[in-house]
């Protein structure tokens, strides 16, 4: 096609300037071999002809000028030094007539192409109406994917955006239709059935009001994931439901690579909750950067399996270890520290669920002080190099038996600290959105019961963040340690929890108080109306990372750990059957931030 366009090119030239092409055959023989020659030359150096006619964009143009601007050059040359030794040239303005030709004639058969592709995509007229927030280059990535098959069961109508310059303009035929704000009226307007959210720059605030301005129609809201979610195989698909995540809006997490690498690739790691939300997902995302051993230790075996099974699918070439134990059997914990030597161990086993510990005081001790106790003992014994512990934003200023057991496990670990060659530290964060036992799954249970959504008071906040989220944020504080720090992520803007749900059924397409009643049941043992991350005698000091930061070490001798925590374990030994009060007294006197509640 090039070939046929240059030499149309140079025929009708050298017709217009200088007369019949049969009077001037052999200098239109050797005006089209030197521009044949050179273009096509040309092109092929450049990659022109690697590219779809199809796709042709700015791209293909910019390639087809260098090489157009390479090939007048080089034929302006040879024309000088013919002239030079022959004292024969043609006009000058036949070469450029012929240049001008042939640019336009190769740009415009490319154009006449991708507009013939384009009108045969049209989609499918009979698909849902739908608008699309967002016309920037991820507003067109959306409309070109539903123009690209007749069977899409939605049909592009409109975009709306913020930009007035694109206000009343049309892009690829399709018309902005006006700012965000008319939402509400375009829908209307327009009979729109299906909304596409396609900002993936949008906050969560932005975001949760262009849903609030759907929910009375009762039509479908979709987004277009995060490209960092793409990239780390987090979704699938290209367009998916809003989820509540998506609400709560934060800036990618940016990690520093080098540094986790280099203390997770090539070491043994150990992760003990590995069944459980967060401990799978620390297995997830460790396994990225090549530890030499991953091992996985849970007292559930169906959760191990399955985690495991993942896993060995995901990264086939990874030595990963199942240890089925109880982090309070002391001599099972020893010989899977002995049996491995792990160099990083991530401690993410615990119970956290707060108002069953309210009922069963003594398993949380159990559990996440004697558990704790051994699993770091038997790290210091095993000469590992770090100790990560997972904790929450529930052990400042405890109210329950849960908090309170997680801040002596992260006192437990600065004592550790003080003496043990291993670095110990502690990481503390709020809610994590989809971890087994949180809200989000109890309110998606109850809307498909129909409701009601049960809250425990209208005031109520938490801070949220996602199990990923977390996690990354976890890993990142293990390679910033040095020993004895108590760690606190940045959690963003507290949430209501009756924001929350008023929001997940919004996205369930239905209407809060209207289709799902929300019923205030009044506060749980142990939960307080909001959470701290940091408490009056710690402060925060800023880490390396920005949404890292450390709270200033308390006087850990003035505490007293052993000596406490022995005291607390002869109790429960002497007497199993302790009353709760005298237990919590035990417990206020470890930890005298501890605020005991009148909900025995």
């Amino acid at each position: 096609m090039d070939t046929f366009i240059i030499l149309l090119a140079v025929i009708s030239s050298v017709m217009f300037l200088v007369g019949h092409p049969m009077d001037y055959f052999f200098e239109s023989i050797y005006l089209f071999v030197i521009y044949s020659s050179t273009f096509i030359g040309a092109f092929l150096y450049f990659n022109v002809y690697r590219n779809f006619w199809r796709f042709v964009s700015h791209h293909e143009f910019y390639l087809i000028f260098q090489a157009a601007v390479i090939s007048f050059i080089i034929c302006f040359g040879s024309q000088l030094a013919l002239s030079l030794l022959t004292g024969y040239s043609l006009p000058f303005l036949v070469f450029l007539l012929s240049w001008v030709f042939i640019v336009f004639g190769v740009s415009f058969i490319r154009i006449c192409f991708r507009v013939h592709y384009s009108m045969k995509q049209t989609g499918n007229k009979s698909g849902k109406r739908t608008l699309i927030v967002g016309a920037g280059n991820a507003g067109r990535l959306v409309l070109n994917e539903l123009r690209k098959s007749s069977t899409s069961p939605l049909y592009p109508i409109a975009f709306v955006d913020d930009a007035p310059d694109k206000h009343h303009a049309e892009i690829y035929g399709i018309p902005v239709a006006g700012s965000i704000d008319e939402i509400h009226h375009i829908i209307k307007k327009l009979k729109i059935e299906v909304v596409i959210i396609a900002i993936p720059s949008a906050s969560g605030q932005e975001i949760s009001s262009i849903v609030s301005m759907c929910k009375n129609h009762k039509i479908d809201v979709k987004i277009l994931p995060k490209i960092n979610d793409i990239i780390n195989g987090r979704v699938t698909t290209t367009l998916r439901e809003v989820k509540v995540e998506d609400l709560l809006g934060r800036e990618p997490i940016e990690l520093d690579l080098e540094l986790i690498a280099s203390y997770l690739k090539g070491k043994t790691v150990l992760v003990s909750g590995a069944g459980g939300s967060i401990g799978s997902e620390l297995c997830r995302q460790i396994a990225q950067f090549h530890p030499e051993q991953l091992v996985l230790l849970g007292h559930g075996e169906n959760s191990i399996y399955l985690i495991e099974r993942e896993l060995r699918s995901k990264f086939p070439s990874q030595n990963i270890y199942p240890a089925i134990g109880n982090i309070q059997d002391r001599k099972r914990i020893q010989s899977v520290f002995n049996d491995y030597k792990p160099h990083v161990v991530f401690h993410a086993a615990a119970h956290k669920h707060v108002p069953l510990m309210e009922y069963n005081p003594t398993e949380a001790i159990k559990n996440n002080v004697f558990g704790t106790r051994i699993m770091a003992e038997c790290a210091h014994e095993s000469g590992a190099e770090k100790f990560v512990l997972v904790s929450t934003d529930k052990a400042v200023n405890p109210t329950s038996i849960m908090g309170v057991t997680k801040r002596i496990a992260e006192l437990y670990i600065q004592h550790i600290n003080s003496y043990s060659p291993t670095n110990y530290a502690a990481v503390r964060f709020g809610n994590v959105l989809g971890s087994r036992g949180s809200v989000i799954p109890l309110f998606k249970q109850q809307i498909l019961n129909g409701g009601p959504l049960t809250i425990t008071h209208p005031d109520m906040t938490r801070y949220f963040m996602t199990i990923p989220e977390a996690v990354q944020l976890v890993i990142q504080a293990g390679g910033l340690s040095v020993g004895g720090e108590t760690f606190v992520l940045d959690m963003g803007e507290p949430v209501k929890i009756s924001d929350l749900a008023k929001n997940l059924i919004t996205l369930s397409g239905l209407v809060p108080d209207k289709d799902i009643k929300i019923q205030y049941t009044g506060m749980r043992p142990g939960e307080k109306l909001y959470e701290e991350l940091l408490s009056a005698e710690e402060g925060n000091s800023s880490s390396k990372h920005e949404l890292i930061f450390i709270a200033q070490q308390v006087d850990i001798h003035a505490y007293n750990m052993p000596e406490r925590i022995k005291k607390l374990e002869d109790c429960l030994n002497n007497d199993f059957n302790q009353g709760k009060s005298v237990i919590k007294s035990l417990l206020k006197e470890i930890i005298p931030s501890y605020q005991l509640t009148d909900h025995e």
